[in-house]
């Protein structure tokens, strides 16, 4: 079982920055996707940004052009990092990974991102 613990978030002013981490307790190099979801108080969970299976990134269109997410198979630890953060970004961040061709899902506590105006 893959365990997965974020880290990097707290609170910003609007404008700032945050780096979320997720480490794994495995190597990343096996895992199908990996990804970022949040979820906003009163408001469904959805994903943010992703590294899919190809390699290729995703990101939800309200983060495209302020977030990039990367990797580092050294570290088993993948990121998401945010710019130009907006109070509408508030929410849990938590990131999820596929393994096994997409059979199996886990997921991490998450990491709360607070941004002030």
């Amino acid at each position: 079982q893959v365990q997965l613990v974020e880290s990097g978030g707290g609170t910003v002013q609007s404008g700032g920055s945050l780096r979320l981490s997720c480490a794994a307790s495995e190597t990343i190099a096996n895992f199908y996707t990996m990804a970022w979801y949040r979820q906003a108080p009163g408001k469904e969970r959805e994903m943010v940004a992703a590294i899919t299976s190809s390699g290729s990134p995703y990101y939800i269109a309200s983060l495209r052009g302020r977030s990039t997410v990367s990797s580092d198979d050294s570290k088993n630890t993948f990121y998401l990092q945010m710019d130009n953060l907006k109070p509408e970004d508030t929410a849990v961040y938590s990131c999820e990974v596929l393994v096994d061709f997409g059979e199996h899902r886990y997921w991490g506590q998450g990491t709360q991102v607070t941004v002030s105006s």
